[in-house]
This record gives C-alpha cells, sequence and structure tokens, in this order.
C-alpha cells in the first residue's frame, strides 16, 4: 500500500522553540510563546504540534493560571486548524528524577513521577492528543549496582501499567508509545532500542494499547539501522508514532534537520513508510543549529517538511522505473515476500533441498545495480 496524500507534519513546541542552549553555553534564542508556534506552524504548512506538560505549563503554575494557558492554546489551535499529535510528560529536567522517575530507587520520586505523568495524561486528552508518549531519559544508571534491571524493569511496568488503566478509567481516546534510547542524559538507559521496547511491551496488561515511537538519532546513536528498526515495529503492527531527525553514529544526540545526514537512509525510510501506509503523524524532532537566527529557524521547519516531500516523491519516481524493477527482479526482492514452504508435510522435499547449496551459490543478487539506482535517483541523473 502507499499513499500520495500530503502527510500529516508536526513539530514539538520543544523544536521550534529550543533555544540554542547546549551543555556548554547559555541560550542563543529567546523563550517562544507556544501560541507564537501555533501561528508559525500553521503559516509553514505543518499539520500540528506535539508537547511536553511543562513546554506549555511551566511546572508549579497555580490552577486557575493552568487554565488560562491551555484555553489560550486551545483556541490558537482552533483558530489555525492544527492537530495536537502527541503529547509527553517531562520525567526528566526537575532535580527530583536526578536517580529516574519511574525506576528511582525512592518510592516517593516513583509517585510523584506516576502522578505528573497522569496531569499531562489529562493535559493532552484535553487537547485532543492521538499518541501519548513515555521517553525514560532518567529511567536508567551509571552505577550497575546501583539498581538491579529486573527490579527497575519491573517498576517501569508497574507504571506504564497504571497509567493505561487510568486513561481507560477516563474514557480517554490515547494510545502510548514508548520511546526507546541507549543512552544520554544516563550512561544506561532501560529499553534501548526499538527490540527492547518491543519486547517489554509484550509483559504488560494492555499490550494492545501501547506500540512504539523511534527516533532517528536514538537508533543511529546506537549504530543501528533505523530503517530495519522502523520495519520491525511496523511488522508487530506497533508503529504508533515516529520521531524524524538527522544524526551521525557514535556522536551525542544531535537532532539534526531531518535529512542533514545520511540521505540514502532517510530514503529508505520514506519511502518504507510510504509504502506501508503510514498514516500516523511524522513528527520532527530536530532543533534548529545553536547559530540560528529567527528567520533560520523557520527555514529548518520547512527544510523538515521538504525533504520529506522531496523523497517521498524520489522514492515514487523510484519504484516508477523499469530498470528498478528489473533489479529488483534480480535482487528476487518479490520473492522474499513469499512463503518458504507448506510446513511439516514438505519435511522429506526441504531435507532434499539442503542438497542443493552448491547449485544455490551460483545465484547473483544485483544489489549492487539495485543500491546504485537508489543513488542514481537521489543525486537526480536518473
Amino acid at each position: 500500500m502507499s499513499t500520495t496524500e500530503e502527510p500529516r507534519f508536526t513539530f514539538g513546541l520543544w523544536t521550534v522553540g529550543h533555544p540554542g542552549r547546549d551543555p556548554f553555553g547559555e541560550p542563543t534564542r529567546p523563550p517562544r510563546d507556544p501560541v507564537d508556534t501555533v501561528h508559525k506552524l500553521a503559516d509553514a504548512g505543518a499539520w500540528g504540534v506535539s508537547l511536553h506538560d511543562d513546554d506549555l505549563v511551566p511546572y508549579g503554575t497555580p490552577a486557575a493560571e493552568r487554565d488560562r494557558i491551555v484555553a489560550r492554546f486551545g483556541e490558537a489551535l482552533r483558530d489555525r486548524g492544527l492537530g495536537v499529535g502527541m503529547a509527553t510528560t517531562n520525567l526528566f529536567t526537575h532535580p527530583a528524577f536526578k536517580d529516574g522517575a519511574f525506576t528511582s530507587n525512592d518510592r516517593a520520586v516513583r509517585r510523584a513521577a506516576i502522578g505528573k505523568a497522569m496531569l499531562s495524561i489529562d493535559l493532552g486528552a484535553e487537547l485532543g492528543a492521538e499518541v501519548y508518549v513515555f521517553w525514560g531519559g532518567r529511567e536508567g544508571t551509571e552505577v550497575g549496582t546501583a539498581k538491579d534491571p529486573r527490579d527497575a524493569l519491573e517498576r517501569y511496568r508497574e507504571a506504564i501499567d497504571v497509567l493505561a488503566d487510568y486513561v481507560v478509567e477516563q474514557g480517554y481516546a490515547l494510545r502510548f508509545a514508548i520511546e526507546p534510547k541507549p543512552n544520554e542524559p544516563r550512561g544506561d538507559i532501560f529499553l534501548p532500542t526499538v527490540g527492547h521496547a518491543l519486547h517489554f511491551i509484550t509483559t504488560l496488561q494492555r499490550p494492545a494499547m501501547v506500540g512504539v515511537n523511534p527516533e532517528v538519532a536514538h537508533e543511529t546513536m546506537a549504530g543501528l539501522s533505523f530503517h530495519h528498526g522502523v520495519g520491525q515495529a511496523l511488522w508487530a503492527g506497533k508503529l504508533f508514532h515516529i520521531d524524524l531527525n538527522g544524526q551521525r553514529i557514535g556522536r551525542y544526540d544531535q537532532d539534526f534537520r531531518f535529512g542533514a545526514e545520511d540521505l540514502k537512509e532517510a530514503f529508505e525510510l520514506v519511502r518504507l513508510l510510504e509504502r506501508a501506509g503510514y498514516a500516523g503523524p511524522r513528527h520532527f524532532d530536530a532543533h534548529p543549529y545553536r547559530n540560528a537566527d529567527e528567520a533560520d529557524v523557520w527555514a529548518f521547519a520547512r527544510g523538515c517538511m521538504s525533504t520529506y516531500r522531496a523523497l517521498a516523491e524520489k522514492a515514487r519516481h523510484f519504484d516508477a522505473l523499469p530498470e528498478v524493477a528489473e533489479a529488483l527482479a534480480a535482487a528476487g526482492a518479490g520473492e522474499l515476500g513469499k512463503p518458504s514452504c507448506a510446513g511439516l508435510e514438505e519435511a522429506d522435499a526441504l531435507r532434499a533441498a539442503a542438497g542443493d547449496l552448491d547449485v544455490l551459490a551460483r545465484r547473483g543478487y544485483a544489489n549492487e545495480q539495485l543500491d546504485q539506482l537508489v543513488v542514481d535517483v537521489l543525486l537526480g541523473t536518473r
């Protein structure tokens, strides 16, 4: 299945609103009013926004002021016709979470983290969010002996189970998505990859309600193929949301503009999403460069969307080329979609097939031709 409909592009309030701060430098841009972000994103052609609770309502805001802020933001969304693709909880900034949130060794911190997530879920539901994401940036350790990973994962599971029950009890139309990351800010983070998260989901009380939110940078930081991670999530029926950005292997979490690094991997990703008919938001969890001024921030946002559109068009062009069809046939790409056998009733034939290895070894798979066609299309020479 493929689609030619305009993708639903979303940006987090923390993305275009990133002040340019890094561990070695103070902000280079002033704070941005979330309502201003709504208007600017609408002008840029985005479908919607996403947010952490604290992005919109600073922690400690009195209830009356909280309601005023949310009402003003909701009015701007309605006025500009923007949706909320996902909401999430900031369980990493406050000093109380220095040892973790759901997996802190302090039971009182764990209880406060669950409560903060409940309040944030209320906010997401009030704004019409489709998905609620859990990124466990502080759920990890630098000292392995300080936390038994079995206990930590049990507490993690307990928190997600309680919050899933809360959503059902409140009647909210929300699904959960786990966002994996291997490290940073913790030295090692629990649920570091898509595969880890997918298995974790099978242990939950409401596994059908929970999927994954893979991010380009996070899988790439681990030296993994993001294209393959997303493919596994799609295969499992668990791609509930996706974070798009750019990243170089072996670096800190760079969150570059989508397509700024490894265009071939980005092409494979976009082609996969489009062919799979993925209908969720294409969310850009990326930051403008620290040296970006106001005009450059919006060039960054437009660039993320432009690159995705261009790669989607390149993917359609690639699949329409007769020489690509020939190379795919030579590679046997279509054969992979066919069953290998009918089951144990073919046991005799399967054992006999083991004697054919010498003959089978003579086959070529035309991968050089196929890969060069990808390069040619990306370079515009074909």
